[in-house]
């Protein structure tokens, strides 16, 4: 009885136990293994065809207690569940014509079978030391600096989380230098993982700046390098899928975005490729109920940024009605409010940001607006040439950029005005309208952007997200 209730308890609470431990003693190593390929396996949960050696050495690694293999779906009495994303529900699961059974949840990683392995691999592996590892000249504010504090304190003693609250624009990233730099001076393995493939692709130059001397990959679904072998690793939530007991620190920004927050497998991802002792540090600008409630309860230790580092408030933003916002799309028209702004802004030199619902209604924009400027894009989820425009738009090629909510974070354009097209709508909940407002006054040359919310009726949504922002700026005040 004790057998059984213990085996229920791993299976609806999965604490990892199943994934080995690095052998203290590694068993003599057969003469193909060297560095590089020790390195792509180490902290990895792969399927065979996912592991570049054949067949006859895959087995020598086994036979050797190097790489053991691990049931990729396992079947009980009471159900079945995918090691790979920790899926348990049985819609998500499905059979093929062999009757063998797959997992439907993380197919998009590639199909894993009832029939198939995950490989582990036990080998322990050292990383570099990097005693100045750091090579960013800047200088942090008080409220970094205190928040840096904070971060360094908790990797120094790991086995510790720690939320960082920082307001859009209190630059975050250069709040984790002190503590990276500790890391990597002491052989620490390092993953930062955020929901957007498009944060990931705007992190990497920033950091191969400050960390030119540590291995550094960014991992994400088309990105050009697959080997997630590095020190450094900055990833898309979705790639820790293949990984398990991989990082010494585990740094999840943007904890509230979607997927994350939403996607049970990616939290469940983020805790397996955790070392046990792992340092956890969370990064939002809006965070979600659930870990206001964490911090209230003090479950979850926060330090709070309540100032951009420039040390000027945010913009909040203002309510234009334009109850005909829909009907003027549809007719091909934009509304005579919006049209009205556009025509009277107070800082035409400024360029503009467009946050529009979906994808129809982006085109649509870009055809109207396109009359008036001459210089205008649009970008979404699914545009292949999205970092390119964005890019341009950056070097100021493009005066007017329509964009659906894939630019709401993550994104730092230094003079903009931002207006939400129909803002009520059901996509721009109270932490995405929050995270476009951030889009406005982000440089100290101009920190005061204008943020315009037309709407056909104000929300819920729109109404906390100002209340919000005004919070925030009265905090800043305050410290």
């Amino acid at each position: 009885m004790n057998n059984l209730v213990r085996d229920l308890h791993n299976y609806f609470f999965d604490d990892f136990s199943w994934i080995p431990s690095p052998l203290k003693q590694p068993p003599v190593t057969p003469s193909f293994i060297n560095t590089f390929l020790t390195t792509c396996l180490s902290g990895k949960l792969l399927l065979k065809k996912e592991i570049s050696i054949d067949s006859q050495q895959l087995n020598e690694l086994v036979s050797a207690g190097l790489l053991e293999e691990i049931p990729a779906i396992e079947k009980h009495a009471w159900g079945k569940r995918c090691r790979r994303c920790g899926n348990q529900k049985s819609h998500l699961f499905a059979m093929l014509p062999d009757h063998s059974v797959y997992c439907r949840k993380c197919i998009g990683m590639g199909r894993v079978s009832d029939q198939e392995h995950l490989y582990v691999w036990r080998s322990p592996v050292s990383w570099n030391c990097h005693p100045q590892a750091c090579q960013w000249t800047g200088e942090l504010t008080t409220f970094q600096q205190q928040a840096a504090d904070r971060i360094t304190k908790v990797i120094t003693d790991a086995n510790q989380r720690l939320l960082v609250w920082a307001v859009c624009g209190a630059g975050k990233t250069e709040m984790l230098f002190p503590g990276l730099s500790l890391a990597f001076s002491q052989g620490k393995r390092v993953c930062l993982a955020t929901p957007r493939a498009d944060v990931v692709k705007e992190l990497l130059p920033r950091f191969i700046s400050a960390f030119p001397d540590v291995s550094i990959q960014a991992l994400y679904g088309d990105s050009p390098d697959k080997q997630g072998n590095s020190q450094f690793l900055i990833a898309t939530t979705h790639q820790l899928l293949r990984f398990g007991r991989a990082f010494d620190v585990m740094i999840i920004d943007e904890i509230d975005a979607f997927p994350y927050h939403t996607d049970a497998s990616l939290p469940y991802a983020t805790e397996r490729a955790a070392k046990e002792q792992a340092s956890f540090i969370y990064l939002t600008a809006t965070p979600r109920q659930n870990h206001e409630r964490e911090i209230k309860q003090k479950k979850l230790p926060v330090v709070f940024v309540p100032r951009r580092f420039h040390g000027h408030p945010l913009p909040v933003p203002r309510f234009h009605a334009a109850f005909d916002i829909r009907k003027s799309l549809e007719k091909a028209m934009l509304s005579p409010k919006v049209w009205k702004w556009l025509v009277h802004r107070k800082r035409p030199d400024r360029q503009l940001l467009i946050f529009v619902p979906t994808i129809s209604d982006a085109e649509k924009t870009v055809k109207i607006l396109a009359l008036h400027y001459k210089r205008i894009a649009y970008v979404h989820a699914s545009d292949s040439a999205r970092q390119e425009k964005v890019h341009q738009f950056r070097e100021k090629e493009y005066d007017v950029l329509v964009t659906t909510t894939i630019l709401e974070r993550g994104v730092t354009f230094p003079s903009v005005d931002v207006i939400v097209l129909d803002s009520g709508h059901q996509v721009f909940d109270q932490a995405a309208l929050i995270q476009i407002a951030g889009r406005a006054g982000r440089s100290s040359k101009d920190p005061d952007g204008e943020v315009i919310f037309f709407h056909r009726g104000k929300t819920d949504a729109m109404v906390k997200a100002v209340e919000t922002i005004l919070k925030m700026n009265r905090l800043g005040r305050r410290k």
